[in-house]
């Protein structure tokens, strides 16, 4: 307190604060100092600020967000191929002739379109994750972080050699 009223003596009379709260000081320059009700002792609104939001569509506002609904919509695809593959497994412990129903059953026209609706959504889910790695996994080296590009970089060529070698050992 000492060191303010010695700051404020070298002042000018019309620079020094007035008996006023602290609030209204600024009340001449309305862009620069915004009050609050509070402080000046006036009631706030006992209701709270409600967002209208729809609860079903939300996602449809924004583009990111009908992106990372897709990405979630993709899961149920992966979903549904482990619980084929759970399926697979539980006809082969059958025996040979199960599983050769199985495997008929996955040749129709039905289980094909299975299979590469499944496939776009891994694909999707994948490449969706991928882009997303920088900023989920950021990666420093010393006092710098790696590059997002190259850290994209690296996740697509490894499942570009992953692919190849499924592809043409059969592994």
């Amino acid at each position: 307190m000492l060191v303010r009223r010695c700051l404020l003596r070298s002042l000018p009379q019309a620079c020094r604060p007035r008996r006023r709260p602290a609030a209204g000081q600024g009340g001449q320059h309305h862009r620069l100092v915004q009050r609050t009700l509070d402080a000046l002792g006036e009631k706030m609104s006992s209701k709270p600020y409600v967002r209208e939001m729809s609860k079903t569509t939300w996602f449809l506002s924004q583009p990111r967000y009908k992106r990372y609904m897709a990405r979630e919509v993709t899961c149920i695809f992966i979903f549904a191929y482990t619980f084929l593959l759970i399926v697979a497994l539980a006809r082969l412990a059958q025996g040979p002739d199960a599983f050769q129903e199985f495997l008929d059953a996955l040749r129709s026209p039905l289980g094909v379109l299975f299979n590469v609706a499944v496939l776009i959504a891994t694909v999707y889910h994948s490449m969706s994750w991928f882009n997303v790695t920088p900023q989920a996994m950021p990666i420093q080296m010393g006092e710098e972080f790696v590059p997002g590009k190259i850290i994209v970089s690296a996740h697509y060529g490894a499942w570009a050699v992953v692919s190849l070698i499924v592809l043409f050992l059969g592994v």
